[in-house]
Formats: C-alpha cells, sequence, structure tokens
C-alpha cells in the first residue's frame, strides 16, 4: 500500500520538486502517439523555460497567461510559472477573442504562453502589459521586444503557501468573467486530499482530455498523478470518439475523468438506442431483472472499450442523468462522482466506485466543511463551504466577492442541496436557475430537463420561466427524427399544422412525466446548439427572458 504524500509547504514548488527528484526515471507527460518524457527531463524543461522567463526582466508576483489546448507542453509552462512564484492565469480554449482580451487585460499578464492552434485569437490585440509571447508547441519566443538578460538565482525565489498561485476566469454562466484568485495552498491541498477518495501511485495511467485551464482537469488530472509520479496521455486532436477510442486501446488507461455529457451520449446512442428498437425489446428492458441483465452485459462491453483496466472514472462539472448512472452502476463501471466550483480549487465532496448513490455528489471531502444554510421543511437549503482550499477572493473585485464569502468565512455555493441520513450530499440545482412555482413551491429545471431529455428525440434541453409559465427549449435529434419519420420533411413542407399536433403530442407526452407543479406550458424547437461553458454547463443567462443583450 502507498502512503499519502503530504507536501510541506503545502505549495506547487514543493510537488514537483519531489515528484522530479523522487520518480526521476518514470514516464510523466506525453502524446499519445509520442513518446513520454521522464520527470527529470520535465523538471529540466521547467527550469529552461522559467529562465527564459525571467531573463526578460519577469518577478516573482507577475501575472502569466497560458492560452492553450492540451499538450505535455501545458504542464511544462504551467510548472516553470508557479514553482518559481509567478502567478498562472490559464484562459480555456474556447473563449472569444474578446474574452481572451478582457482576460489578459485585467489580469495584466506580463507574458503569454500560447499555442499555435489559438495564436490567430491573439493577433493584434493591444495588450501594453504584455513584454513576451510564447509558442507553447515549440517553447520559443514568438515576439520579443524588451531581453533584459537578467539572470535570475531560483534558490533565492522562496514560494509560500499563501503566496497567489492562480487566477483562473471562470467562464461565468453569468455574463462577464470573474478571476478566482487561488493560493498555493488552495490548489495542492486538493490534490493531496484526493488521494482520500482514491488512492494512486507511480504505476497508474491517466488519459487526459477535458481542459487543464479548468481547475477540475487541473487539480485532479494533472497535480494528483504528478505528485505520485504517474504518467498523463494527452490527445493530438480534440476528442470525438474517432480519437478517443483508439487512444483508449492504446493506452489503457486506469484513471480518467469525465463531464456527463460523454457517457450520456455513449448511452443514448449505444445502449438506449439498441434495446428500444422495437416493442418488445423496449418491454424486456422495462423488466428490472433483464434491465440489470443487459446492462451487466454493456457494461463489460463498455469496461473492455475503455482498455480493460480502468479503476477510476470521474464524473463532475454537471449532474449526470439519473438513467445514464443507472446503467453505469447496474454494468459495475468504475465511475465516481465530484462536485466542487472554481472558487474551492474545486473539490468539495465526492465518491469514488465504491461508494456511489444513485444521483448523490458522495462525501465531503477531508478537511472541508459543508453546511446546508437556513433549510427547509425537506432539508434543502444553499450549500456554504469553508476549508484551506477556499479562494482567496475574485480579482479586483471586492463587490462580487463579498457577494459570495460571508463575514465569517463561508462561501456561499449558489447551489441547493441536502444531506441524507449517511452524511451524502444530494445537489438540488443552481439557486439562481430555481423557478418558483405560484403556490411559493421550488421547480428545479434540472430536475425536468433530465426527464425532457430522456425523450429519445431530444439532444439537450433548457427549461426558462417566460410570462409565469415553464417553456422547454429543446434540440432535437434530426438525423434520428428523418430516419424514424419519413414524412415529416413532407409534413413540414405540406402543412405547419402536422408539425404544431406532433408538438402538441409531445408535450403532452413530457408532462405526463412531471408533477403537477412543473407542467411544460410551451416547447420551442432551437435550432442552433447551446452555447455552452468549459465544464459543458449550458450558458443559461443567454437564454432566460431577462436576460440583457450582451455588449462588445
Amino acid at each position: 500500500m502507498h502512503n499519502k504524500i503530504e507536501p510541506s509547504p503545502l505549495t506547487l514548488k514543493s510537488i514537483i520538486d519531489y515528484s522530479v527528484k523522487n520518480f526521476a526515471e518514470y514516464p510523466s507527460v506525453s502524446y499519445v502517439e509520442g513518446k513520454p518524457i521522464t520527470y527529470k527531463e520535465l523538471g529540466n524543461q521547467i527550469e529552461e523555460l522559467a529562465s527564459l522567463l525571467f531573463s526578460y526582466g519577469l518577478e516573482k508576483g507577475d501575472k502569466v497567461a497560458l492560452f492553450s489546448q492540451n499538450m505535455p507542453n501545458w504542464v511544462v509552462a504551467y510548472f516553470a510559472v508557479v514553482s518559481k512564484g509567478l502567478i498562472i492565469v490559464p484562459i480555456l480554449p474556447d473563449f472569444t477573442k474578446e474574452e481572451v482580451e478582457n482576460v489578459l487585460l485585467h489580469s495584466e499578464s506580463k507574458a503569454l504562453f500560447v499555442s499555435d492552434r489559438l495564436a490567430s485569437k491573439t493577433e493584434g490585440l493591444v495588450l501594453p502589459d504584455l513584454k513576451i509571447k510564447i509558442s507553447v508547441d515549440s517553447l520559443t519566443l514568438i515576439s520579443d521586444n524588451t531581453k533584459v538578460n537578467k539572470a535570475v538565482d531560483f534558490n533565492k525565489i522562496e514560494v509560500h503557501e499563501n503566496d497567489i498561485a492562480a487566477i483562473i476566469y471562470t467562464s461565468g454562466t453569468t455574463g462577464r468573467s470573474k478571476g478566482v484568485v487561488l493560493t498555493h495552498k488552495n490548489i495542492a491541498f486538493v490534490a493531496m486530499q484526493s488521494f482520500t477518495f482514491e488512492p494512486i501511485n507511480h504505476s497508474d495511467v491517466f488519459l487526459s482530455f477535458l481542459p487543464l485551464s479548468h481547475t477540475y482537469e487541473n487539480s485532479i488530472g494533472m497535480l494528483y498523478p504528478i505528485m505520485y509520479g504517474a504518467s498523463i496521455y494527452y490527445l493530438e486532436k480534440p476528442p470525438t470518439a474517432a480519437t478517443l477510442l483508439p487512444a483508449l486501446s492504446k493506452i489503457k488507461p486506469t484513471m480518467m475523468l469525465s463531464v456527463p455529457l460523454i457517457m450520456e451520449k455513449l448511452y443514448k446512442n449505444q445502449i438506449q438506442a439498441k434495446f428500444t428498437k422495437s416493442k418488445l425489446s423496449r418491454l424486456i428492458f422495462k423488466t428490472p431483472l433483464f434491465r440489470i441483465l443487459i446492462h451487466r452485459i454493456a457494461g463489460k462491453k463498455l469496461y473492455q472499450t475503455f482498455g480493460g483496466r480502468l479503476k477510476f472514472f470521474g464524473i463532475g462539472g454537471a449532474k449526470l442523468d439519473s438513467r445514464v448512472e443507472r446503467f453505469l452502476k447496474e454494468g459495475k463501471f468504475p465511475y465516481a462522482i465530484g462536485y466542487g466550483l472554481t472558487e474551492t480549487a474545486p473539490l468539495l465532496a465526492g465518491a469514488s466506485p465504491r461508494q456511489t448513490k444513485l444521483q448523490s455528489t458522495g462525501y465531503v471531502m477531508q478537511g472541508v466543511q459543508l453546511k446546508i444554510n437556513e433549510p427547509n421543511k425537506k432539508g434543502v437549503g444553499e450549500i456554504w463551504a469553508k476549508g484551506p482550499n477556499l479562494m482567496v477572493g475574485y480579482y479586483k473585485n471586492p463587490e462580487a466577492t463579498a457577494d459570495v464569502i460571508t463575514a465569517d468565512g463561508w462561501f456561499r455555493t449558489g447551489d441547493y442541496g441536502k444531506f441524507d441520513s449517511r452524511k451524502r450530499l444530494f445537489i438540488k440545482g443552481r439557486m439562481k436557475n430555481t423557478i418558483v412555482g405560484s403556490s411559493g413551491e421550488n421547480i428545479y429545471p434540472e430536475d425536468i430537463e433530465s426527464i425532457i431529455n430522456n425523450n429519445k428525440l431530444v439532444v439537450e434541453s433548457l427549461v426558462v420561466e417566460e410570462d409565469g409559465f415553464l417553456v422547454a427549449k429543446v434540440i432535437l435529434d434530426i438525423e434520428l427524427i428523418e430516419k424514424n419519420i419519413e414524412h415529416l420533411k413532407s409534413a413540414l413542407d405540406e402543412k405547419k399544422e402536422k408539425f404544431q399536433e406532433w408538438k402538441n403530442h409531445f408535450t403532452k407526452e413530457i408532462n405526463s412525466k412531471l408533477n403537477k407543479v412543473s407542467q411544460i406550458n410551451r416547447v420551442d424547437i432551437m435550432d442552433e446548439p447551446f452555447e455552452k461553458t468549459a465544464s459543458q454547463k449550458i450558458k443559461r443567462f443567454l437564454y432566460s427572458n431577462t436576460k440583457q443583450k450582451k455588449k462588445h
């Protein structure tokens, strides 16, 4: 049994120094198709890159932005910054040019790492603070204005637990981005405590495809494995079924992190579609005993698809559909669930594959306090958190900070939740999204959406309130509809009534599965996919009736 590593001091510098020294000859990071570099080589590359940065006159506490898709050099750049007392500003790859500019200006970043793939989004920006631009792909200079050739003695740079390590701009499902200020202790604490959910060692293999600029993948999918000398593989191309499947069979990962969307797609297209083709198969699938058998067989198959060595498949970032979770559980797939926010670096609660309970996000992480503030009769209230992983605040935004951190240091998560008798946490929904019904009861749109999304013709849905009524905005699987309803196209061309008839039937069908207060008044069929944040949450504020038009 390997023991838990407890870095002292609790800094990202301690973590990388320890690993480079203790795991020197083990493989560290690599592309799926590449050859891994050892921890010793990783350490050397970090030192070299740090020397380059400092030769341009950067000093402790300066901000360095990192705008790139996942790759081994992302890790090199990250540590060259944080292990030398500089502050990293990771930018999400799907940010728009305006958002990138906003982050670079607001953070006063002095240096920018940018990947070749994203470079066009940084061209022509006027950035008075920026001294140098470096390509992440080659770790060489793109622009060079003021080389001061300063040689710096890195041994003299001290990095303390309460020093700022990162400023992370959340894509903010509420419009303008906010910069979350995290200290070394905030981030290192979460990496250290991950061991309490799922112990790992240097023989573990991670496949990493969620954006590293997101704190979930960053803390648990990068820092945690590095702390224990495990190896991490990155995809050369964006994660699609076509790039993921060969990677899985080649690397046979033991650990992976994902968002619900990926599993939900797999379930819908592979399992549900197969077993709901005919009336007979639907009937069989509805019988619990047969369903469990079918799930067990499908689960085994899925496990092999993932390379057959998986011991931990973490799912976080949004709520997992209850039927998909039931399949994973009955199929004995080693899924795990976590809950957290960027503001808490991110982990607050979780359950390892041995502890999952349907629709629960697990137990509070050791060393963190969670409480339900002012619970109602059902025990539901806002989740408040306290712990060593709580951010300092929002960068240059004391008002926003005061809104979420109480005078006595509790962080208001903005999520409704409750505990069961065994101290497991259940999330009910975002407070902002919660709709108050006509007789004062809380309606959680997420619950209604998961019922609508169960319809095999639906890709995604969003429930909002308009003029006191619930409206479902729905994206349909057009290909599937065309396959199933041959006359759909002609019906649409011929008559709008037929489509209206179908919509009425569809609405009725959904309402038959919903309680009285959650009835849908109208269904809007959307023709464009919803805009999403990095953790694949729909940007709800864009679709609510009260939305302010965004100014660019």
